[in-house]
């Protein structure tokens, strides 16, 4: 009798009461509800309207109760289906309530998770956040299903508490259930939460770029040191609602590793144009042997695609050249197409790596934002056998060159430790604006000059252009036997 009238009583105060949402439960599972609105100034009372009785705190052996905010039950019956309201109390007297559904559905050994629409579709764009997990502390995701199929496939990104479908497509649209284990007080609940994903088409105007490393590059370390592995990508203009980049190793995130010895730090910038950038750096404290056989993997998410870009670890060589020629050339720096970094990216790769052996070190393609430049440089040009100086009218006028120039020449003429080889891109006339030691090279060995005729065949790799520079270059068993067979 007393319930009764304390409902009467509350009932002369409620501002409003509305139907605030409808929750859907499997038979045996564990079901978390909360009060839409809250706040710890505030007192809640849980009602069951089937029989208005008050929901009380949490007792031993107790399967259904309350926690401020939320309603538990530990596990779900078939009886618990029906209407649920919270009573929130203002300081003022006055109150607030908001009903709440319940509808739990029989377990049948080998059925299908019930096909109604539970939880609406979210963005459309890819990402499907697994719902109502928030309400659970403690909650591991086991298995992702779709149309009641166990989701697999490299086009599915897992993350802690949503997948991401890479380019989704029209095929993708369906019943997407997140299956997940609860906690609680030692207790283990199964939990499945389906939601309906639909497509939209509209996609986001930019595929993340994986900016450095570079796949399958191959990181020098000693045993016992320590590394910071950086991995930076472009993943579209103004920030992105979904911005992921992260390090795996060997597949596994890193956040699943042992933390004394890997961690990862992260943070997100804007460049020019508005491009949203976001860089992640994997921090090992100690290289150890095992690491030399893992595969280290940065992978980059937005609202439209993921990549991935591996690197590998082997040991720092105690001494050798690993290049066989360093390459200088003037930099680009606007959005206009230029024939000399066609000719670096494009034709000399395909020559002399691709159909002589050789290995090239390119500036703008071998060494990566974040590194010191200028220890950078001069390294990879120690461990170079060659040097490769473009020659073109920007060159000479560019001061930005001028640091690789100077270390290239050091090498060349007071260490005698590196052979120069001088490919004029443009007629330079009678050399006056070079540099001095430039033009002594240029008077003791010349130029190989590039011709206009060289466009028409670019990579014919007998043209009198390929020759002179293959003759320049250090011998390798690839380049000597295609040498012989031309």
């Amino acid at each position: 009798m007393m319930v009764y009238v304390h409902l009467i009583f509350l009932s002369t105060f409620v501002s409003v009461s509305m139907t605030s949402e409808t929750f859907e439960a499997m038979e045996g599972e564990a079901l978390v509800i909360k009060c839409p609105r809250w706040s710890s100034s505030v007192k809640v009372t849980w009602y069951h309207m089937d029989t208005s009785k008050i929901i009380p705190a949490e007792e031993e052996g107790s399967r259904i109760f309350s926690s401020k905010r939320f309603l538990w039950f530990l596990p779900t019956s078939r009886e618990d289906s029906g209407n649920y309201t919270c009573v929130i109390h203002f300081s003022n007297n006055r109150t607030k309530s908001f009903d709440m559904s319940v509808h739990v559905h029989p377990y049948k050994e080998g059925i299908c998770f019930p096909s109604q629409i539970r939880y609406p579709n979210d963005t459309g764009r890819g990402k499907i956040v697994c719902p109502t997990i928030d309400n659970y502390k403690n909650a591991t995701i086991i298995q992702w299903y779709k149309d009641c199929k166990p989701l697999q496939g490299e086009r599915y990104f897992k993350a802690e508490k949503y997948i991401f479908i890479n380019n989704p497509r029209k095929e993708d649209d369906g019943y997407y259930t997140c299956q997940f284990i609860y906690t609680h007080k030692g207790n283990m609940f199964n939990v499945s939460a389906t939601r309906i994903f639909i497509s939209k088409e509209k996609p986001s105007p930019l595929p993340p770029q994986i900016l450095f490393p570079k796949d399958k590059d191959v990181i020098e370390v000693e045993l016992g040191a320590t590394l910071s592995l950086k991995c930076q990508a472009r993943l579209g203009i103004k920030k992105q609602p979904i911005a992921v980049v992260t390090w795996d190793v060997d597949n596994v995130p890193v956040k699943y590793l042992d933390f004394s010895r890997f961690h990862e730090k992260t943070n997100s910038f804007e460049g020019r144009e508005q491009e949203y950038y976001r860089e992640t750096t994997l921090h090992i404290t100690e290289i150890k042997k095992e690491d030399l056989q893992a595969n280290f993997t940065c992978v980059a998410v937005n609202e439209m695609h993921n990549t991935k870009a591996t690197v590998t670890l082997q040991l720092k060589a105690p001494y050798g050249k690993i290049y066989d020629a360093y390459v200088i050339y003037p930099r680009n720096h606007t959005n206009e197409a230029n024939f000399v970094e066609y000719f670096v990216y494009q034709i000399m790769p395909d020559i002399l790596e691709n159909k002589c052996g050789y290995k090239l070190c390119i500036h703008g393609r071998d060494i990566y934002p974040g590194e010191d430049t200028a220890t950078a440089i001069e390294k990879r040009m120690q461990k170079s056998r060659r040097l490769i100086i473009l020659l073109t009218h920007q060159l000479i006028n560019c001061k930005e060159s001028a640091y690789d120039q100077h270390i290239a020449l050091y090498n060349a003429l007071i260490q005698n430790d590196t052979k120069v080889i001088l490919l004029e891109m443009e007629t330079i006339g009678n050399y006056e604006k070079l540099q001095e030691s430039l033009r002594f090279i240029v008077k003791q060995q010349g130029t190989i000059k590039w011709k206009e005729q060289h466009t028409v065949h670019p990579q014919s790799l007998n043209s009198k252009f390929w020759k002179q520079v293959r003759y320049h270059m250090p011998l390798t068993l690839k380049s000597s036997y295609s040498a012989n067979a031309g």
